[in-house]
């Protein structure tokens, strides 16, 4: 199994981010180094919301006393999900670097925003994460926003997506396109690499919880194939829907065993 040092914010009630990430990748028998960038309550959305980021420089202790103990070497992957400042994006270019001169892959999660509200990183912030922590992944796991404010390119086609995409693809080894317009009712991941393009349709649902992104972004740093990820992803929304969270610890038991996802040719 795998180990993932993950750099992304934490709630304590609910399941977004590092609280997303962990218990399904600890279900499946990975092990996770979780370093919180921000500290909430709950996600934003709700009607009341408390917490902070946490200070970099914090940040940078807990890493030094990880390494010390001889902790932070020992990883499979570094995945990087919500970086709230452009400090916070130094510190994850800065773990980038390392495990790449290590040889430990590094999957971004480029968390910038989402439609319909758009952007809601800071622009400094979301500048910094385009051009200096981007080139620096391996995978690159957009949703469509934000794919297209990376590559400042149209995205109403799939064919404008899959162009974006090998834009980026020029700096990074792989692209998972989440919340890809696959056909009418459908998404998907849209997988494009050096050998190729591969599209991976699901069926659009409503009533989904937040935390979908984290959760395949997670799968995707812990090795499995974007259909494997996928896979237990749809499960896992089949038995979330109209509730207010994942249901990760009840549904277990159905969606730790999901059959993988097959791919369509695109």
């Amino acid at each position: 199994m795998a180990q993932i040092l993950i750099l992304s914010s934490w709630v304590a009630h609910g399941h977004v981010g590092l609280s997303a990430a962990a218990p399904v990748l600890q279900a499946l028998g990975h092990g996770v180094t979780q370093l919180p960038t921000t500290v909430l309550s709950n996600h934003p959305g709700w009607p009341h919301v408390a917490g902070a980021p946490v200070p970099v420089a914090q940040l940078q202790e807990m890493i030094g006393a990880l390494e010390a103990n001889g902790w932070l070497a020992d990883h499979d992957a570094v995945l990087l999900g919500y970086l709230p400042t452009p400090d916070h994006v130094a510190l994850a270019v800065d773990l980038a670097q390392r495990a790449r001169k290590a040889g430990v892959r590094v999957i971004v999660d480029p968390i910038l925003g989402d439609l319909p509200k758009g952007l809601y990183l800071p622009g400094d912030a979301a500048q910094a994460l385009r051009d200096d922590l981007a080139p620096l992944a391996d995978v690159l796991t957009p949703n469509l926003f934000e794919l297209g404010w990376l590559t400042d390119a149209p995205l109403d086609r799939l064919d404008k997506v899959q162009k974006a995409a090998e834009v980026l693809l020029e700096r990074t080894g792989e692209i998972l396109v989440t919340s890809a317009p696959l056909g009418q009712g459908t998404t998907g991941v849209l997988r494009v690499t050096a050998d190729g393009v591969r599209s991976f349709p699901t069926a659009l649902r409503n009533g989904v919880p937040h935390g979908v992104g984290d959760v395949f972004s997670a799968l995707i740093a812990a090795g499995l194939m974007p259909g494997a990820a996928l896979g237990h992803l749809s499960a896992l929304i089949d038995a979330s829907l109209h509730r207010p969270h994942l249901q990760i610890v009840d549904a277990a038991p159905n969606w730790i065993r999901a059959t993988p996802l097959q791919p369509s040719e695109t």
